[in-house]
């Protein structure tokens, strides 16, 4: 190779090498401006509703609600909601040629997290939900025992979407006239300890457990009995831009849940059948009950945007 024939070599390298850096750089700022695209940070009465999806032009209000107590019965399981679950996002309004109302859409949170449950206890943990000596095989009964009894006992039970955000109904005025269907959600039940797994579900996304939730009065299935929830008290701000409902209470006790499944990772063919055991699954509607207590905030996008 000639000198000369080296030197544009080196030339054309150094070039490519600054093309790359180039557009490395230009990826960086485009991603930082896409982000900085999409952070909204209201303020005052409007701060909550920092995850609305303002950069959605259909976004028309803003949502965001906290259940922070209530329980879930599974089967032959209860389980108590002690840690706040969030729900947040935003609400298309729908309508038609004559701009009438016909409906609302529901959009995901503007960083994707939609629901954010940060998981409740289970009661009896890992002992409450396997018990080896159930097994009838020796061989069996002995893997499972190697395996699970041991001190690590603790079990949380975490609520997730099992659809997209869109997929979730809201309606603002059975909500508040305490009759009819106020939010559905399709949801599945993710059961946590580390024996147990990162696989071990009640529900999935290709089955999930459909849950209509009601400030009115249930009609179940027996052997449940209707109970009622409560729309609480309404609360209405700056100039009705902002709505505040206190001691919320939404219910339903007429949903079916399938059984749990890919407990145990490996030893899922004998965990799940144990799991399931316990908590009585699967479980048919009228032997399984949400019961949501809370504070929803609802407010107009526009308001939630000026306040930036």
């Amino acid at each position: 190779m000639s000198k000369d024939q080296t030197g544009r070599t080196s030339v054309s390298r150094r070039v490519t090498l600054s093309m790359v850096a180039l557009l490395a750089s230009l990826a960086v700022l485009a991603s930082a401006s896409s982000a900085l695209a999409t952070e909204h940070h209201p303020t005052g009465d409007y701060a909550q509703f920092n995850q609305c999806p303002l950069s959605n032009s259909a976004t028309n209000f803003c949502l965001f609600a906290q259940t922070e107590s209530g329980e879930f019965i599974v089967g032959k399981k209860t389980v108590p909601i002690k840690n706040t679950i969030t729900l947040q996002g935003g609400i298309h309004i729908v309508l038609n040629e004559e701009q009438e109302i016909i409906g609302t859409e529901f959009i995901g949170a503007e960083n994707g997290v939609t629901l954010l449950d940060p998981g409740q206890s289970v009661p009896g943990g890992l002992a409450g939900l396997v018990n080896c000596y159930e097994i009838s095989n020796f061989f069996e009964r002995l893997a499972c025992e190697l395996i699970f009894e041991n001190k690590v006992t603790g079990v949380t039970a975490t609520t997730q979407l099992a659809a997209p955000a869109s997929s979730i109904g809201i309606n603002l005025n059975n909500l508040i006239g305490g009759s009819g269907t106020a939010l559905s959600l399709p949801v599945k039940v993710k059961l946590d300890n580390p024996l147990l797994g990162g696989s071990c579900y009640i529900g999935s996304n290709s089955a999930p457990i459909p849950l209509p939730l009601t400030t009115g009065t249930t009609s179940p299935p027996a052997p449940n009995k209707p109970i009622t929830g409560k729309v609480g008290k309404v609360e209405f701000k700056n100039e009705f831009a902002l709505t505040i409902i206190k001691e919320n209470t939404l219910v339903n006790n007429s949903f079916a849940a399938p059984g749990a499944e890919g407990c145990g990772g490996f030893f899922s063919f004998l965990i799940d059948p144990l799991v399931n055991g316990k908590l009585g699954l699967p479980a048919t509607a009228g032997h399984n009950t949400a019961i949501l207590n809370g504070t929803l905030k609802d407010a107009n996008a526009a308001a939630v945007k000026a306040s930036e």
